[in-house]
């Protein structure tokens, strides 16, 4: 018993700290991560924490255009104005790197 009481409270530490932090996303960052991370499986989806905001509005409007091609993404990225793609680039550059509140 003594033993499962540390992992019980870590676990509740994760847990909390977890749902605290998704409660700040907004609903197109979580719906990103929700195949994009925050740890995506290797090799499935490019992991967009690490990535910084320029490279990630290049890709959703290089989605947008049609010049990558993707079996979902481009239906996605069409669905975005320059402005939410540049805000969502922005959101997730700053939550990959830690700033986000």
């Amino acid at each position: 018993m003594k033993r499962a009481l540390p992992w019980a409270a870590a676990f509740s530490i994760f847990t909390t700290a977890t749902a605290c932090a998704q409660a700040m996303l907004s609903p197109s960052a979580e719906a990103c991560l929700s195949c994009h991370g925050p740890m995506p499986q290797p090799g499935a989806f490019p992991p967009l924490l690490t990535l910084d905001a320029d490279a990630t509005v290049s890709a959703m409007v290089a989605f947008r255009s049609g010049a990558i091609t993707g079996t979902i993404m481009n239906r996605i990225a069409k669905g975005y104005s320059d402005e939410e793609i540049r805000a969502l680039a922005d959101e997730l550059a700053q939550i990959g790197r830690g700033t986000k509140p």
